[in-house]
């Protein structure tokens, strides 16, 4: 097969996963993942107190969809204060969790995940997203630990490994104080139209996924 068939064979391709907004029906495939790719630890983490008995911020919960329907991938984001400046909480997102399918950690869901979840907080007009993980993995987004060196986290953490995201540069300057939850206290389950989406047809390579 020459190089062209072979890439016009490539394009024409069925995407291999599809990023929509989570909705109720997400829900306990969502479950059922996360246990899978995170362990039954992942509800002690500091991070999840800032979760826990909250909905997702509006228009920021995501789920990738396999061709063949499967749930393979979530990312959610959460409304909190990053602590204070001058007396007024700075409003922020927590991102979180982040998780994959562990049988397609190569597939790129990922990745395209958080690209589709940070664009989306920028075009809803958020300053900045805050998360709990790997400095080397999240760092090939624009996370850093730059801008947290004042702020903590609800319970035992490493500082190291709280990170942001100023989508609107300075945001976080001259904040400091503990991450406070500020997203409704609703039962976590969304409703959405999953008629829109981003579609990915080439897989790039990712790291393993750690939160």
């Amino acid at each position: 097969m020459s190089a062209f068939l072979h890439a016009t064979a490539f394009e024409a391709a069925a995407p291999l996963f599809s990023i929509v907004r989570e909705t109720g029906r997400h829900v306990a495939a969502r479950e059922i993942l996360l246990d899978a790719a995170m362990g039954p630890g992942r509800k002690r983490k500091a991070s999840e107190a800032l979760r826990r008995g909250r909905r997702p911020a509006v228009d920021l919960a995501f789920a990738a969809i396999a061709a063949d329907g499967r749930l393979v991938g979530t990312v959610r984001l959460w409304g909190i204060a990053a602590g204070q400046r001058d007396g007024d909480d700075v409003p922020a997102l927590l991102l979180g969790p982040l998780a994959v399918d562990p049988s397609l950690h190569k597939a790129g869901i990922g990745g395209a995940l958080m690209r589709h979840a940070t664009c989306k907080a920028a075009r809803l007009g958020h300053g900045a997203v805050l998360l709990m993980g790997d400095p080397e993995y999240y760092g090939r987004f624009g996370f850093s630990s730059a801008a947290t060196a004042n702020l903590a986290m609800p319970g035992p953490f490493e500082p190291h490994r709280l990170l942001a995201l100023e989508i609107a540069p300075g945001h976080l300057a001259g904040a400091a104080g503990t991450l406070a939850p500020t997203s409704r206290r609703q039962p976590s389950v969304i409703t959405g139209d999953t008629g829109r989406h981003d579609r990915f047809t080439r897989p790039v390579n990712t790291a393993k996924y750690r939160r």
